[in-house]
Order: structure tokens, then sequence, then C-alpha cells
């Protein structure tokens, strides 16, 4: 009963594969990109900082406006005895009904603020800019994040796969051992102590097992897809030539990777542009120091009836000169309060280059070390399967203890982890150090 619970157990991990969508790396990032609500909101908002560049160019032009009145008056009198000149005269009753029609048309232009509307101009195309780079640095932080979450998927399936082989190997070694004991070849405690050996991997084939599926369906819901869906995941191998890509791609001294990620970080460049954005705000503040000028322009007609209306004819030009003397000291409070956000700004500038500094620093030390790893594992491993298959023969042969093949199963099963987890570990570190030069490409998923 054993035996077939064992097999049931392989049969429904194996067959599971069967009937499920496949998935790749390059269509879970496209899905992200599609369904992060984040990455849509980004987008949204820059409409709004386009209408406020378009508003800011409008600074620039003058404002026009067109009214036009109607008015109706009637009035009324009874008439009687009135004294005009000394004599009194008898009146007599009068109506009398007038309109007007007016129509105006007038114009305002600000002929210089202060360079508050350069200003205000430079701003918002600072402003927009921005918004575009932090648009950018979000689908590049989907693409990452994506691609770790399908790293990680990957990695406990190929230790799931690894539990199912181990759990194959013990069965197996139990029947060999069970063979021997009823020869008398070995001794019934060797069959207990496999018994024990052969428990341990079915729990941990089951707690794989879990381990993937819980992962598989947090990656499914990071997504937006259903989680009760059955997928499958292709696998990114890891080769030497896929290393040395990496590496022509993201080598170089750790001043010129630094240099490389401030040049091309759009989070960066944002912070830069809030700076900007931060002394344009101080001169729109200080213009309220200076005194402005602007023109006033208007064109009047009106009449009794329309047809009468271009009889009458009034035209207005002029010029305004604002001197501003005392504000109770709201301009003063605009300034310094413009000066505290740049000086605030410079700070986080400065926070932002030390960041990237370490991140790179810390990053590229753990892909060299990673790399080392990924060699280191990959010749541990075949040590350890020559080692477990001369273990096995030598115990076949009765020249060595059934511990030795124990320990010797055990270290191959723990090789072949180590070297799943540094494949992985270096893929991840590789799209991590890209990630943090600002060069993901994420224009190919889109």
């Amino acid at each position: 009963m054993r035996i077939k619970l064992i097999g049931m157990l392989i049969m429904l991990i194996s067959c599971s594969s069967f009937s499920q969508k496949v998935m790749n790396l390059n269509e879970a990032v496209k899905i992200a990109l599609s369904k992060n609500t984040g990455l849509q909101k980004s987008q949204n908002n820059i409409e709004g900082y386009e209408s406020n560049l378009k508003s800011a160019y409008g600074g620039f032009l003058p404002s026009i406006n067109a009214t036009g009145t109607w008015s109706w008056s009637r009035s009324e009198d009874e008439g009687g005895l009135q004294t005009i000149g000394g004599a009194v005269i008898n009146t007599p009753q009068t109506i009398s009904e007038s309109r007007n029609y007016t129509a105006t048309l007038s114009s305002n232009w600000v002929l210089f603020d202060g360079l508050s509307n350069f200003a205000n101009l430079y701003k918002n195309k600072n402003n927009l800019e921005a918004a575009r780079l932090i648009l950018e640095r979000a689908k590049q932080d989907i693409v990452f994040q994506t691609m770790s979450y399908y790293y990680g998927l990957l990695n406990s399936k190929k230790l799931l796969k690894v539990k199912e082989d181990n759990l194959k190997w013990n069965q197996k070694n139990y029947e060999i051992i069970k063979e021997k004991n009823n020869l008398g070849a070995v001794t019934l405690a060797d069959v207990y102590a496999q018994q024990v050996k052969l428990g341990n991997a079915e729990l941990e084939l089951i707690n794989a097992q879990n381990d993937f599926e819980n992962q598989k369906s947090s990656f499914l819901y990071y997504l937006g897809l259903d989680v009760l869906e059955k997928y499958d995941f292709e696998d990114p191998e890891v080769d030497s030539e896929a290393k040395g890509e990496t590496s022509a791609r993201i080598s170089g001294e750790l001043k010129e990777l630094i240099d490389r990620a401030l040049s091309n970080r759009p989070d960066y460049k944002s912070v830069k542009l809030s700076l900007s954005s931060a002394n344009e705000s101080l001169t729109m503040a200080r213009s309220g120091h200076i005194p402005s000028l602007s023109n006033y322009a208007s064109y009047r007609i009106n009449g009794k009836k329309p047809s009468d209306m271009f009889d009458n004819k009034q035209y207005q030009v002029g010029l305004t000169l604002s001197i501003p003397i005392f504000s109770g000291w709201s301009v003063d409070n605009r300034v310094q309060l413009a000066q505290v956000e740049i000086k605030n700004k410079e700070i986080e500038l400065s926070d932002f280059e030390r960041e990237v500094k370490k991140d790179i620093l810390k990053n590229n030390l753990d892909l060299q070390a990673s790399e080392k790893k990924l060699d280191v594992s990959e010749k541990n491993v075949k040590a350890a399967e020559e080692n477990l298959k001369i273990e096995e023969e030598k115990y076949l042969l009765g020249s060595t203890t059934l511990l030795n093949v124990l320990i010797a199963n055990s270290e191959y099963t723990n090789a072949l982890s180590s070297f799943i987890n540094a494949q992985y570990e270096f893929l991840k570190l590789k799209d991590q150090l890209e990630y943090l030069l600002g060069i993901t490409n994420y224009k190919e998923f889109e």
C-alpha cells in the first residue's frame, strides 16, 4: 500500500503538467505590463501634466473676452398740471419705451510679470518630463519584479524535481535493501533506516510541492490571472554563452558602472528635474517683488436697434503698471518656502546618489561571487554524483555501509539543490544589476 501511495503521488505531480497553459518569461512580463493598475494610473497622470504645460503656454497669450448686453426700459407719465415758466400747463399722459444693444470685445495681455510666466513654463516642462521618466522607471520596476518572481518560481519547480528524483531513488534503494535482507546480506536495521529515509523523502516532496504551488498562486495573482488556472512555465537555461553576453553588457569598473547608472536611471533624472522645478518655483515667488506690466484693449458698439449698433463705436487701449509695495510679507513667505523646497530637493538628490553607489557596489560584488558560486556548484554536482555511484556500487558489493550511501545521496541532493539555487541567484542578480544601471529594456515587451 505504501508503494502504491508513493507511486500515485509521483504520478499526480508528473501528470499535473498535462493540459496546462505554457507561459514563458516574455509572456509573463507582457501580461504584467498590460494589467498593472499602478502603471495605468501613471499613464493617466501624464495627461494632467500635458494639460498643465498647455496652460503654461497660454500664459504668454492675451486673454480675449466678448460680451453682449440687451436692455429694455419703459416709463409712464400720467400727465397733469405743471408749472412751466410761470405758466400752468396741463400735460397729457405719456408712455415711452427704449431698447439698447451693446457688444464689447476686450483683451488683456500680460507683457511682463517678473519672468514668472517663463518660470512657470519651464517648471511644467520639467514636471511633464519627470512624470514620463517616472512612468519609464515604473515599467522597469515591473519587468524586474516579474523576472524575480519568475526565477523564484522556476527555482522552486526545479527543487521540486530534485525532491521527486530523491524520492524515486530512496524507493529504489528501499527495494534493493529489502531484497538483500531477504537474502541475508544486510541486517534488518538497514531496512528500518531506509524506511525512515524514505518517509523523510516523502515529506520533503510534499513540502516542496506546497511551496511551489504557493509561489505559483502568488505569481499568478501578481500578474492579475486566475490562481486556479493550470500553468506550466518555460525555463531559460543558464549557459556559458548567456554568462558571456551578460558580462560584456554590464562589465566595467565600479566608477564606470555608477556613472552609467547616474546617466541612465530614469528615477535619478526625475529627481534632478524636480530640483530644477523647485528653482523655477523660487523664480515665480521672487517675481512678486517685481513690477508687472499689462496691456488692455477694448472695442465697444451700441445702438437702440441691432442695425444701428455700428453707428456708435468706442475704442480703448491702455497700459497698467503694477508696483508691489507691501503685501504683508506674503511674498517673502513664498520665497522662503521655495528656498526650503530647493534645499530638500538637493538633499534628496544627494541621498539618491549615495544609494545608487551603495546598491551597485553590493550588487556588483554579489554578482561576481554568484558567477563563481555557479561554476563551483556545477563541479560539486558532478563530484557528488560520481561519489554516489561509487558508494552504491560498493554497497552492492558489501564493502561499505548503508550510512555511507545515504550520506552520499544526501550530499548529491544538497549539491544539486545548491546548483539550482546558484543558477537562479545568478539570473536574478544579473537582471538586478541591469535594473540598477537603468538599462532594463521594457520596450521589447510592449
